[in-house]
């Protein structure tokens, strides 16, 4: 958690490759088998940590040597960061959860529009929320929380969260059925909403590695296994999608 891929990605190796191979048979069939959801297989792309996850390979965690990237020139512009925190809807009460927030781009930011809520910045990173913190101190904010958690816990309240933003983090989860159970648990239910964005895999044009890509069918296929419904996908920033799921009653 932490870091992610952006447009220009070259030092974190984020850029596009040549398309996946097509997995073997044997994996095929070890995927079918799986009720967890869960197989271990040779990695298809390197990026990958050689764990599937429902037919999707997970991608290696970009580490906190890559924060500098979270705040560079051009970001706002590259991923239409403002029209995303718009796009929202956040109420001044809220409780947001940013999970892999890293130095806090986004946490900063939505905290401008819950003034009597809070954002609880997630990372698993110590050195993550060491930045979080010194930003907090920096920014003179009191609503953001820095919140350390695990590769299968976010460490959220239960039924306490109004949303949870995840922004090109989820294909980085190395537990993504258990985090997702985690974060179902943290919404409120029947109107906890979580805000996914990743990039566009349907779209060869978006200069990004495969494996750092989401299809919305895939998207979809992982959250309803953790019992989140499909609300709808909002297609207004240049490359990602921003996919909204909820918490049933």
């Amino acid at each position: 958690m932490g870091a992610s891929c952006g447009a220009a990605g070259l030092l974190l190796g984020c850029t596009q490759l040549p398309a996946e191979t097509t997995p073997s048979l044997a994996a095929a069939q070890f995927l079918q088998a799986d009720t967890s959801g869960y197989v271990m297989a040779p990695p298809r792309d390197p990026n990958g940590i050689g764990t599937y996850y429902l037919g999707r390979q997970i991608a290696h965690v970009m580490g906190h040597e890559g924060a500098d990237w979270l705040e560079r020139n051009g970001r706002q512009q590259e991923e239409g960061t403002d029209l995303l925190v718009k796009e929202l809807r956040l109420k001044p009460t809220d409780v947001v959860a940013d999970i892999g927030a890293g130095t806090g781009f986004f946490s900063f930011r939505m905290a401008e529009k819950v003034p009597q809520g809070q954002v609880l910045a997630v990372d698993i990173q110590p050195e993550m929320i060491a930045s979080l913190q010194e930003n907090k101190r920096r920014f003179n904010v009191t609503n953001v929380r820095p919140v350390l958690g695990t590769t299968t816990n976010p460490a959220l309240p239960a039924d306490g969260v109004d949303l949870v933003l995840i922004v090109d983090a989820y294909h980085e989860f190395d537990h993504p059925r258990e985090m997702g159970r985690a974060i179902r648990q943290a919404l409120r239910p029947g109107s906890g909403r979580l805000a996914l964005v990743e990039y566009r895999a349907e779209d060869p044009g978006v200069p990004i590695k495969r494996i750092h890509k989401m299809s919305v069918e895939q998207a979809r296929k992982e959250m309803a296994a953790v019992g989140l419904e499909f609300v709808e996908a909002i297609e207004t920033l240049p490359q990602q999608h921003l996919l909204m799921f909820r918490r049933p009653k």
